[in-house]
């Protein structure tokens, strides 16, 4: 499974942030452009129309804008910061993976108890529907939810009230408005963690389905249930 990650980048008189250069690095770019703007502002100051000058705001305009990159540059040093925490854990903290229930977009497997579901319909719906599909990616379940839940349950009974298998089991939300169909999208889950490994610098999870995410990928974690 490859794992990508993000790159943010701003540029704004000179100021960049990205994959290359330190947080140490940043902050002397930083400081650097900051002294090129106010040599610029200086400059500016000195050679405006004395007949029509430079109006107070909108030398605070340009204050606030760049100091407005400043802080976003920062931001993104300590979002890559938390996620380099997640991505690479030691030995010990990968153990306390092992056993858990991780929530994240992805299949479940279902082993005839209920499967936990994360809603989040889309802005504006007024009714909202689970698609359940099996390994095949064939239909199996179609029901409604409450468009003003946060969570359900699949408890693994198929229209017509027969118990399924076990197996792999994906979910998507069907949002919908008075104009009809507004969205589809796979839903978050609940599943067992069964191993934890580091891979090319992060750390992957081995849910009970077979399938690999990234640990950045975890919007939460539980202690099993039942």
């Amino acid at each position: 499974m490859d794992v990508t990650s993000t790159t943010y980048t701003n540029t704004t008189y000179g100021a960049s942030s990205g994959t290359a250069g330190s947080a140490t690095g940043q902050g002397t770019m930083i400081s650097s452009d900051f002294e090129t703007f106010l040599k610029m502002l200086t400059v500016q100051m000195e050679n405006q129309d004395p007949l029509n000058p430079i109006e107070s705001s909108d030398y605070a305009v340009q204050l606030a804008t760049f100091s407005g990159v400043e802080q976003q540059v920062r931001t993104n040093d300590l979002l890559k910061e938390v996620q380099a925490q997640l991505g690479v854990l030691s030995m010990s903290d990968l153990v306390g993976w092992v056993g858990m229930e991780a929530r994240a977009t992805t299949s479940a497997y279902f082993q005839l108890a209920p499967v936990d579901l994360a809603l989040a319909p889309a802005s504006g719906a007024t009714s909202a529907f689970v698609v359940v599909r099996d390994a095949a990616g064939q239909q199996v379940d179609w029901f409604e939810v409450s468009v003003a839940e946060e969570s359900t349950q699949w408890a693994g009974l198929g229209p017509t009230g027969t118990l399924m298998p076990e197996g792999d089991y994906s979910f998507h939300l069907q949002s919908y408005n008075v104009d009809g169909l507004m969205t589809e999208a796979q839903m978050a889950v609940y599943s067992e963690v069964v191993e934890a490994k580091v891979e090319g610098g992060q750390t992957i999870l081995i849910l009970a389905s077979g399938d690999e995410i990234a640990a950045t990928d975890v919007d939460a974690l539980r202690a099993p249930q039942g």
